[in-house]
């Protein structure tokens, strides 16, 4: 048996709002003591590809995505396949998980973040796990709703970071009791609820400018949608 520390949600700038290089993120993630990191950049796995290209990382990598589903985003943990967003919650779920992949519902129940808990709430009962700590919360209402869903049905709790810059990797911690050091093996020991988690909270005036600039992104994206077209 072996004890992994590990964030199990990361961003890079391989995600539309990343800030961060993968090689920063996972300087980082050593210089906090993590021994792995999974990179969940929306949509794609690019940046998980690019960190396991890596010659010596340094640092075990769980390669991974965050999908954006219908009714909210779903990790998927231990994959290189980039699943195509828009689809049902579940069916992305079942769909991962029938390709040995583990699944994860995070921030379950943040109103402004895509929470599959507020619309989609039996997919929660088919995911593999729950984030139950998501350190971009300045109110922990929705963490502790998470942990106590968690905690009723007896599903196994995780923490992220959700790190965007890679100031903040290492801000969710996960301390996974694996049978060996390997990515199947942190994966397995996910599942049987051998882990522990807890987070420190992002600074509020960190997570408020970051959704000010995701705002400003989306009304500029709305409003370049909305031009006439010049009629030739």
């Amino acid at each position: 048996m072996v004890l992994i520390t590990c964030d199990l949600h990361i961003h890079t700038n391989a995600s539309a709002d990343g800030k961060c290089s993968v090689e920063k993120v996972i300087a980082k993630a050593k210089e906090r003591g993590l021994d792995a990191i999974s990179i969940t950049d929306h949509d794609t796995t690019e940046g998980a590809k690019q960190a396991l290209g890596l010659k010596d990382p340094g640092i075990l990598i769980i390669p991974g995505i965050e999908v954006s589903t219908r009714q909210g985003h779903v990790l998927v943990l231990g994959t290189t396949k980039a699943f195509a967003p828009g689809k049902d919650a579940i069916e992305t779920i079942r769909e991962a998980k029938a390709e040995g992949f583990l699944t994860v519902i995070p921030h379950p129940y943040h109103r402004w973040r895509h929470a599959v808990g507020l619309h989609a709430p039996k997919a929660l009962r088919e995911a593999d796990a729950i984030e139950v700590f998501n350190s971009r919360y300045y109110i922990g209402t929705a963490n502790n709703r998470a942990a106590k869903f968690a905690k009723k049905y007896h599903i196994p709790m995780t923490a992220g970071s959700d790190a965007h810059t890679c100031q903040f990797v290492g801000y969710g911690i996960n301390i996974i009791d694996a049978e060996e050091r390997t990515v199947p093996s942190i994966l397995d020991a996910i599942r049987k609820g051998k882990i522990e988690s807890r987070c420190k909270k992002t600074p509020i005036r960190t997570y408020t400018s970051q959704s000010f600039h995701n705002v400003v992104r989306k009304v500029r994206r709305q409003t370049s949608r909305l031009k006439p077209r010049r009629v030739r």
